[in-house]
């Protein structure tokens, strides 16, 4: 694991955008594209904007969803909303290599293998991101994968439903797909995460966060999170 920790929120949201915009460069000049999944959050979202300022090819990039809440189109609950705003008033990305999770549909776990059929024909069989974005709560969760939720043991599937959690129920990556990129990128800001980031760094596996796998991980945290480490 690989670890840098910024002055602020702000530093992090820059440095995460110069580094995937390097990888980004990388990865479609070797294989024709690079295929990154975005959690939501403030930061992540001034991450995405000041992507769009960086030098990348925007033809080759596609962007799916780490997570979303269940809610219908254009509610403020939704990842979706901001993750649009973010990327396409700043980037020019075609607007069809953003794919967002189905939480419309009526058969939500049938949606759920559905977008991961639609991600194989970018990301191939099986399922493999170039790059996976990761946020922690402070309750230890990432993506959507909650404390004492069922969603913690599916094992056999890339992207699964949680039960209630914050009024919503969500869609999300599980740990083998999350587990199979080829970089977790960890953004992590703000002082409510600092315990939980230190549970993380030492590999606290109790905690969803921490059973992640950390050989492919970059950590940039802001001084606020990173605490007195």
């Amino acid at each position: 694991m690989e670890i840098t920790i910024y002055p602020d929120a702000e530093a992090v949201a820059q440095a995460a955008a110069a580094m995937i915009a390097v990888m980004a460069r990388a990865d479609v000049a070797e294989r024709g594209r690079f295929v990154m999944a975005v959690s939501g959050g403030k930061t992540p979202w001034q991450m995405l904007r000041a992507l769009g300022r960086e030098d990348v090819p925007w033809q080759g990039v596609y962007v799916a969803q780490v997570d979303e809440r269940i809610a219908p189109a254009g509610h403020p609950d939704r990842n979706l909303l901001h993750l649009r705003e973010s990327v396409l008033e700043s980037a020019p990305i075609p607007p069809k290599h953003i794919y967002a999770m189905p939480v419309e549909d009526d058969n939500l776990d049938v949606a759920a293998k559905k977008y991961v059929r639609t991600l194989q024909q970018i990301a191939g069989t099986p399922l493999v991101f170039d790059l996976i974005h990761l946020g922690i709560g402070a309750d230890g969760h990432t993506a959507s994968l909650i404390p004492d939720d069922p969603v913690l043991d599916v094992m056999d599937a890339d992207v699964a439903l949680t039960g209630l959690y914050q009024q919503r129920r969500r869609m999300t990556l599980t740990y083998p797909v999350i587990n199979r990129a080829r970089r977790v990128l960890w953004i992590i800001t703000g002082n409510e995460k600092s315990r939980m980031f230190a549970r993380l760094l030492q590999g606290d596996g109790s905690i969803p966060a921490g059973r992640v796998n950390q050989a492919q991980a970059i950590v940039l945290a802001d001084a606020a999170a990173a605490g007195k480490m």
